[in-house]
Formats: structure tokens, sequence, C-alpha cells
């Protein structure tokens, strides 16, 4: 079974990223490195059709403004950017300058340096900085999983109208089903969160590890 795709092999899913557009050479280089660099970390950064349906979900919103929480070494990030409107920004916050070293390198290759900015700190608190920036278009969450309700309610206040969330690992492995650890059970606890509330709608959708979509009612 693919470890970034639950319920595919990895035969089925090497058919599925060949058949999706996006997984270009720079991307398959950020890929290589992290794998090279940070092999025990590799569950950390998202799939390549998942890096594909944030390009794309991107540009319907269409937005001119997005957020992210948790970059890692910048692949979601590369994907996110690459699908912002013209003059459009994405704030990345993260709390690990060696990871986010190599996204800095990489989306300056990429030529989106002067696209993304990085906010590095303990996300609890630099999101804060939120409310000197325009209404949120997108976010995407994919930090620490007992951190999610707190960032979620931070990019609500922020999140404009027809604003759109994305909320990455949702399904925990598998296991948010019968939670047997701190980081499944906080899973399972925040969809609940999610889907009792009055303010939102969703849709919790099995691509990679699962991901939710939500927006204001």
């Amino acid at each position: 079974m693919s470890l970034k795709t639950l319920g595919l092999s990895d035969e089925l899913h090497a058919y599925v990223v060949t058949h999706t557009s996006g997984h270009d050479g720079v991307l398959r280089a950020l890929a290589a490195e992290t794998r090279e660099r940070f092999p025990d970390h590799m569950q950390m950064q998202i799939a390549p059709e998942q890096g594909a349906l944030l390009t794309l979900l991107t540009r319907l919103t269409p937005a001119r403004f997005a957020v992210e929480i948790g970059t890692f070494t910048g692949y979601s990030a590369m994907c996110i950017a690459r699908g912002l409107r013209e003059e459009g920004r994405l704030v990345c916050f993260d709390n690990n300058a060696e990871w986010t070293a190599i996204a800095a390198r990489h989306w300056e290759q990429a030529g989106l340096i002067a696209q993304i900015e990085l906010r590095l700190g303990d996300a609890g608190e630099t999101l804060t900085s939120l409310a000197g920036d325009p209404p949120v278009d997108l976010a995407f969450i994919d930090a620490d999983k007992t951190g999610y309700p707190g960032y979620y309610e931070a990019v609500l206040a922020r999140l404009a109208d027809d604003g759109l969330i994305v909320v990455d690992n949702v399904l925990a492995g598998g296991r948010v089903l019968d939670p047997d650890d701190e980081n499944a059970a906080a899973i399972a606890a925040f969809n609940d969160l999610v889907r009792a509330d009055p303010r939102v709608d969703v849709v919790l959708l099995p691509v990679a590890d699962g991901i939710s979509l939500i927006t204001r009612r």
C-alpha cells in the first residue's frame, strides 16, 4: 500500500500520479532532496496528486492571499503558489529553520520566492500576525495535529466570505475510526468539532491520507 495514499497499491498510486498534472522536474527535485535528507520524515510531505489538487483549488477559489500552516520542505507551498492569481501572495507558518531553508532554496529556483513569505515560530503565536493582512482566500493546515483546533479557529476568523480551508491527514492513517495514539485521537476530535460547527460546511475526501474542504455557510 502507498504510504501517502490510503487504499492504493504502489502500482496504482504510480498510475494516479502519471495521469495527474503538475509533478514536474522542479517538484520531483524537491521531493528527491527531501527523501535523501530526511528519510524518516517523508510522511510529512504531501502526495503528488494532492499537490496538484491544491494548485487546482487555489486557482478555482481564486486566491489572491493564501496561508499555509506547516510547510516542511516546501512542496505544498510551491503547489499553492503556482495556483495564485497574478500578484497573489502566500504566507507560510512553520517553526523549523532547517526544513524551511530547503523550501526557500527550491522556491527561488522555481521563480516563486517573491510570492511566498515565511514566518518562523510557533504558529499558535505567529498566526496573530494575520491581523495585518487581507482576508484569507485559501488556507492549508498540515501541522501538529493537536494544534488543529486552534489553527482552524485562527484561520476561520480571517477567512474571506468565499474562502476555503483545506485540512490534511484527517483520516490519520486509517486510525481515525479507532484512535490508538495522541495524534489520531486529536484528528478524530477535530473532525467531530468541524462537523458540528454551525458556521461551516465540510466535505471529507479520501484523497491521500484524507483531506477536508471547509467553507463558510
